[in-house]
């Protein structure tokens, strides 16, 4: 839901106080990230656990919940993002900065019922398109994954395939049917 008429810089925009649920800019537009509901959640949770998981291991890997990410001229609060440790935002005595002004090497997106499919699969193209190595998008309603990777045609992850970031994320696999799990009691 656009909530501002008016074009904004990113520079107006970024001074705009946070709030709950957060904003985004995309190209003058400033929008409402979607409230979460129950299923999103789940799935937002099985992610955020199994991500980190995989990321604590041998120290590899940062996970963020709705970190705020401006890179490339907008700026968006992915579900999740996941940085390499090497590529962590931080200040020269290791102490990690607020603002993040590049992008996450692997960006998650969870589909919510009022949210259209065609523009969170042109934002996750955007995302591939501008430095981000991975991007999910995650289809509650047909249980699928769409998997984005810079100069490769989209990935559709269902049932027993597997969700691979090796090239990223070295040993994080996942299978749809085992994400998705996540979404009935007594799993």
């Amino acid at each position: 839901m656009a909530i501002s008429r008016r074009q904004l810089s990113l520079e107006q925009f970024l001074q705009l106080p946070e709030e709950e649920p957060a904003l985004e800019y995309e190209e003058g537009q400033v929008e409402r990230k979607m409230t979460p509901k129950l299923r999103h959640s789940a799935l937002h949770s099985e992610l955020l656990i199994r991500l980190t998981a995989t990321a604590r291991r041998r120290n590899r890997a940062r996970v963020c919940v709705d970190l705020r990410t401006t890179f490339g001229g907008r700026s968006y609060v992915p579900d999740l993002s996941v940085f390499l440790t090497v590529r962590v935002p931080h200040q020269p005595d290791g102490a990690l900065v607020d603002d993040v002004l590049l992008p996450p090497d692997i960006a998650v997106e969870i589909i919510s019922p009022d949210q259209r499919l065609s523009r969170l699969i042109r934002r996750c193209t955007w995302y591939v398109e501008n430095g981000v190595c991975v991007a999910l998008l995650v289809v509650p309603d047909d249980e699928s994954v769409l998997v984005f990777r810079p100069g490769r045609p989209v990935q559709v992850v269902r049932s027993d395939e597997r969700v691979e970031l090796e090239d990223v994320l070295p040993g994080f696999s996942l299978t749809a049917r085992r994400l998705f799990a996540a979404l009935r009691l007594g799993r």
